[in-house]
């Protein structure tokens, strides 16, 4: 390709290089030419189809100059792929002297990452003209000097190179001499007397010397040659060599003997003494460097660095102390060598300024490259992380590597890292540096919402008020901003026939659960439901607890007096025979509770006459038995009134009357199932319930010894872990007290009457909070009560 520029031209040398990677990244690299000085915006290349790279892709994959040098001196178009020139480029600023003058940029194009070494070859153009270090030099040439003699002249320098550079010399037209010049590494002119002086005729000879450079057109520049010819000294010092050859260490102390230059002067007394200096044609070496007049020792005056010279060339002259001296000149060379006084330098260009904790690995983040300004072995770098992190360094080319993710990362466990990487030269002892790298892990929404536990206990009491917070529920989230933030709701249950969206309500932001009504122990003494915690991630992540609500029983129900017997102020009449013995069964009255536990348990007392002490009743069984046999002083009617009451607080209790009548035959006493009315025509609405009571519990207490009996032939432990274990407790008056996972119930029997009922009394849920009742066989109760293990919600 070809681009017009100033006359001069940019030529593109697309070279690809392909590079072992693990990670996905292709490596190629590309070179351009362009001459320096070019106006801002000139377009080197186009990168875009020189890469094979489509141009839509590059804005889209973040296609970017990563590495080069401080200055952007070059940058891509996005649009059209073009990369084009963005600062004033100077071929003598960036690399002075060098002959080859290039600047090494990275590209990276992300999606897959792929990274490109371009290779830019800057172009001198002739934009410095020839200079000489001053405008005017004096040389003493003595009258007898002999034609074909040689004088150095001072060297002309052009910051160009190649053939910009001092190309040729020209002498203006004079008589006596002519120019010389002596090719090497620089071209040295020397004037040549090609005719012996006079002084006496011409004691001084002015002419010019022009420096021509090789450009198109040639530049110049000029110094005025002033001859100053002197008198007779015919022998001049001669120097032991011409080339003087000396090594040195860099960053050696100031001062330090270096070499010792050595010249000879066959003249005698002043003529053959010799002083030693440098020669006025050195340029800037002489501020470094120091020589000894009469010894001829030349030392460092000042800090020698091989990384800006690792050479310096320098004329020497020997002149007697003649009236008319004579001089003679020698090349001293000065070798610098490299000393690991260079640390590398690290520089890291970082890829992403996060990176989220479900990357893959492999993932580049960043590119690093290391610079050792020394040479040869000291120059060897070797990099590494020197830290126990999930990330490593994988090698692309040279000294440049890439940071690559080479592990999961948790930013719950580590929210961020620093990345220690240390590098080491193989110098002598081996210098190093180390770099931190802080890499952020963002956090992706990767753990749900957790709760303390599996299942929520809530005990409430009957008749709390409505809209009550009856508990509140809490999750955590290990994620942070919207990752972490959990609402709350309920989660429905077609299973789940029980309204609860008119019992009760969550607050999706504190999770608190409220009550919307008023529960009833009687109707419904537990339920459950499932609490949901849900985060804001995307996608959202949630978790379910079970909640199970128990409503602890009050005692808000009076005792209610089965039938046969009323309690609504009617009298009921008994009748017993005269010689009725002591222990006689009277009547046995019956009631029920419709709470449940201690609410529920009910004990009889019996009130009468004061002086008759004729009757008793059981405490927990209800039966009125005669106390003694009947004496002729009883009387024949004997009104008592029975008081059943329950075991809550306070107690409630209800009243029932009972007249028994003392008659002389026992022909004349009823059967006790007179106490039944018994209509003849019909069957009524009272025997059906009572028939389905009996037959209910009847199934009850055959499911409940069932159950008992698998229970303890099956049972392992840590079946029942959550609550208490059944338990049959059997009293001396006839009467079980059965203890129950989720019920409790007390059987009570009758073995000395004709009559066996069985009065079951419901526990509260659950059994753990229940109260177990031990009755005595002198009608009395021991009552023992074990506290909720959970706090009661009042």
């Amino acid at each position: 390709m070809y681009f017009p520029w100033r006359g001069s031209s940019v030529w593109i040398y697309p070279v690809f290089v392909l590079l072992g990677c693990c990670w996905e990244a292709a490596l190629g690299q590309l070179s351009y030419s362009i001459s320096e000085e070019a106006n801002k915006g000139t377009v080197v290349g186009n990168i875009a189809k020189d890469l094979n790279l489509n141009v839509q892709d590059l804005e889209t994959r973040m296609f970017q100059i990563v590495a080069g040098s401080k200055k952007k001196y070059f940058e891509v178009n996005l649009k059209t792929g073009g990369l084009f020139v963005n600062e004033r480029i100077d071929r003598e600023e960036l690399c002075g002297n060098e002959d080859k003058c290039s600047m090494s940029l990275e590209a990276v194009i992300n999606n897959p990452l792929k990274l490109y070494r371009i290779e830019i070859l800057i172009l001198d153009v002739n934009d410095n003209s020839p200079r000489f270090l001053s405008t005017s030099q004096m040389i003493n040439i003595s009258e007898s000097t002999a034609a074909g003699t040689k004088f150095p002249l001072h060297p002309a320098h052009d910051a160009d190179v190649g053939k910009n550079s001092v190309s040729s010399y020209r002498l203006s037209q004079n008589e006596h001499f002519s120019l010389a010049t002596q090719k090497g590494g620089n071209i040295a002119p020397e004037l040549v007397l090609q005719k012996m002086l006079d002084r006496e005729k011409q004691p001084f000879i002015q002419f010019m010397v022009t420096a021509l450079d090789g450009g198109t057109p040639a530049k110049s520049g000029s110094m005025t040659i002033i001859i100053n010819v002197l008198d007779n000294n015919d022998n001049p010092p001669a120097f032991s060599q011409t080339l003087y050859k000396a090594k040195v260490y860099e960053n050696v102390k100031i001062g330090t003997s270096i070499l010792r230059l050595n010249a000879t002067d066959l003249d005698a007394g002043q003529n053959g003494q010799v002083i030693y200096s440098f020669s006025e044609v050195s340029g800037k070496e002489t501020d470094l460097f120091a020589i000894d007049g009469n010894t001829g020792t030349v030392t460092n005056k000042g800090g020698i660095d091989f990384e800006e010279n690792n050479a310096f060339e320098i004329r020497v002259q020997a002149r007697d102390k003649g009236f008319s001296p004579l001089t003679s000149h020698a090349k001293l060379l000065i070798e610098v060598l490299d000393v690991n006084d260079n640390a590398p330098e690290i520089t890291v260009t970082s890829l992403l300024n996060t990176v989220k904790e479900d990357v893959s690995i492999g993932t580049a983040i960043a590119l690093v490259s290391i610079f050792d300004k020394d040479s040869s072995t000291n120059a060897i770098v070797n990099c590494k992380i020197s830290n126990n992190v999930p990330f490593k360094l994988e090698s692309n080319y040279k000294n440049y590597y890439s940071l690559v993710v080479d592990g999961p990362l948790d930013r719950e466990k580590a929210p961020h890292y620093n990345i220690s990487i240390t590098a080491v030269d193989e110098g002598s002892p081996p210098l190093s540096s180390t770099s931190i790298i802080l890499v952020q892990v963002a956090d992706v929404n990767d753990n749900k919402p957790h709760f303390t536990g599996d299942t929520i206990n809530i005990f409430i009491k009957e008749n709390s008020p409505t809209g009550a917070v009856i508990k509140t529920v809490s999750a955590d989230d290990a994620d942070t901003d919207q990752n972490g933030k959990v609402s709350y709701s309920l989660l429905q249950d077609n299973r789940n026939s029980l309204p609860l969206s008119s019992m009760i309500n969550i607050n999706s932001e504190t999770g608190d659960i409220i009550s919307l009504q008023s529960f009833n122990h009687e109707e419904l003494n537990t339920f459950q439901f499932k609490v949901q915690a849900t985060d804001s991630g995307v996608p959202p992540l949630s978790s379910n607890v079970t909640v199970n609500v128990l409503i602890l029983d009050e005692n808000d129900n009076n005792p209610t007096i089965l039938a046969p017997y009323s309690e609504h102020g009617s009298v009921n009449s008994e009748t017993i025979p005269y010689s009725a013995e002591a222990g006689y069964f009277v009547a046995k009255i019956r009631a029920v509770d419709a709470d449940s536990g201690y609410n529920a348990l009910l004990s009889y007392h019996l009130s009468e006459s004061k002086g008759n002490n004729l009757f008793r009743i059981g405490t927990s069984t209800g039966e009125i038995r005669t106390k003694r046999r009947m004496s002729d002083n009883d009387l024949k009617t004997h009104p008592l009134v029975v008081l059943v009451s329950d075991n809550g607080e306070p107690s409630l209790s209800a009243t029932v009357s009972i007249e028994v009548m003392a008659v002389e035959s026992t022909a004349d006493v009823q059967t006790q199932f007179r106490h039944v009315p018994i209509k003849e025509d019909s069957f009524s609405d009272l025997n059906l319930y009572l028939l389905i009571a009996i037959v209910s519990v009847c199934v009850i207490f055959l499911l409940s010894l069932i159950s008992l009996i698998a229970v303890r032939c099956h049972r392992t432990d840590g079946t029942f872990s959550r609550y208490s274990a059944p338990m049959i407790t059997t009293h001396p008056d006839g009467s079980w007290s059965y203890s129950k996972a989720t019920q409790q119930y007390d059987v009570c029997f009758s073995s000395d009457t004709l009559k066996s009922d069985v009065v079951v009394f419901p526990a509260p849920f659950p059994p753990a909070d229940a109260e177990l009742i031990s009755i005595n066989g002198g009608d009395t109760f021991t009552r023992t009560q074990t506290l909720p293990n959970k706090e009661k919600v009042r």
